[in-house]
């Protein structure tokens, strides 16, 4: 299939780099797809006995998730036995010759297929080995089995996040993994870049990456640390509001659309008073800075709130839009999916199940200006490249019946 924004034929960033993955569901899988977009070469290792879990996630469309083909596009599918010795053998060969391994197992379970750190190092001393993991590769945590979910919990994202007289609440998405799995890809790309000025591809030093997702999510935390440190504060959650960031929040409209107004800056919120009418709060000395604002920010929602709800929502943001106030209604994928904005910036791209049929699915991010990601092909079936990766690796057609025979591959 062809991208929407990039042609076939265009270089990519990652063009010639290999990448070995060892990683079921969303945290590795996930920080391959985007080296698969910008052009690495992403073998996905899988069981034979039904491959990536992530096949049967979510919504499927004749057995298949629709999410697989998104998170698997542009990847080569090698079933791989791994308790078969000669499985095992092939997946040394292919490390051999590898840029980037990246696997999510629960630390300890390479060491037991016999892919320890130092059989690593000495099969490819130049290897950029990317682990994630719930809670890293040491400490006492380390050999507990830990979710995106866990991540987020340990790392502080859900004691902050929903209403203060509310349980934490979860964000809609598998937040923890998606943020681990971009700390991977960073990780990989400076590995890269030390391996390539201390020698290169066969000379130079390889190392590995220790992602925690409970840690991904703590490097999001802002200010929480010092702040607790130096003052004893313990961020909580506060629904849609930020203390000290006011006015910054969302509002119900006339017809019942949820719209967020971020009016924090300074100029910006006299704007944003002079736009709802009220030119005395704009004008009002107390209320020039964050501080100010702050310290009435229960009167100033109230009086926002109540502008927003005697106007629909299309007319409260055209209003705003002028007055050069950011807003934004609160979009879900129906309105995603047809917003003018996503459509002129070509963030979807078209893409073909297997019996043919179109859908959409997100467009290669980030967008570079030379050498742009692209989808070549989405979500393979098990086993798709099975052959052709043993072939590369100079097995002849018979001894891939014969493994194939004796259960080593499928």
């Amino acid at each position: 299939m062809k991208a929407s924004h990039a042609t076939a034929d265009a270089p990519r960033p990652l063009d010639g780099l290999k990448v070995i993955e060892l990683g079921t569901l969303i945290a590795g899988p996930f920080a391959s797809r985007i080296l698969a977009d910008f052009g690495a070469e992403v073998i996905k290792i899988e069981s034979p006995d039904g491959g990536d879990p992530l096949r049967k996630w979510r919504l499927m469309y004749e057995g298949t998730s629709l999410w697989w083909f998104v998170q698997s596009r542009n990847k080569k599918s090698v079933a791989l036995n791994l308790k078969h010795p000669e499985a095992l053998d092939a997946l040394r060969a292919l490390l051999h010759d590898a840029d980037v391994l990246v696997e999510n197992f629960r630390p300890g379970v390479l060491d037991k297929l016999g892919l320890t750190e130092a059989v690593l190092r000495e099969l490819n001393p130049a290897l950029v080995v990317v682990r994630l993991s719930g809670f890293g590769q040491t400490g006492p945590l380390a050999q507990q089995p830990g979710f995106g979910a866990i991540g987020e919990s340990m790392g502080g994202l859900r004691f902050i996040t929903g209403f203060p007289d509310r349980p934490p609440v979860k964000v809609g998405i598998s937040i923890g993994d998606s943020i681990a799995s971009l700390w991977g890809v960073i990780g990989a790309l400076m590995a890269l870049r030390h391996r390539d000025a201390t020698g290169g591809r066969r000379a130079g030093q390889g190392q590995t990456v220790d992602v925690a997702l409970y840690e991904a999510v703590f490097a999001m935390m802002e200010s929480m640390l010092p702040e607790f440190d130096v003052f004893g504060f313990v961020r909580g959650r506060t629904g849609n509001i930020m203390p000290g960031i006011t006015p910054s929040n969302t509002h119900t409209a006339r017809d019942g659309r949820h719209i967020l107004i971020g009016g924090n800056g300074d100029a910006i919120f006299r704007r944003l008073m002079h736009a709802i009418g009220r030119p005395d709060l704009a004008d009002d000395r107390t209320l020039a800075d964050n501080a100010g604002r702050d310290a009435r920010r229960d009167e100033l929602y109230a009086v926002i709130d109540a502008w927003v709800a005697r106007h629909d929502g299309a007319d409260v943001i055209k209003c705003l839009e002028e007055a050069e106030v950011p807003v934004s209604q609160v979009y879900s994928i129906e309105d995603i999916a047809r917003d003018p904005h996503y459509l002129a910036r070509a963030v979807f791209e078209q893409a073909h199940l297997p019996d043919g049929r179109a859908f959409r699915m997100p467009a290669p991010m980030p967008r570079l200006s030379a050498t742009p990601g692209r989808t070549e092909w989405t979500g393979p079936a098990l086993g798709q490249h099975t052959d052709e990766v043993l072939v590369s690796l100079g097995y002849d057609r018979d001894r891939i019946v014969a493994l194939r025979q004796a259960g080593a591959i499928g």
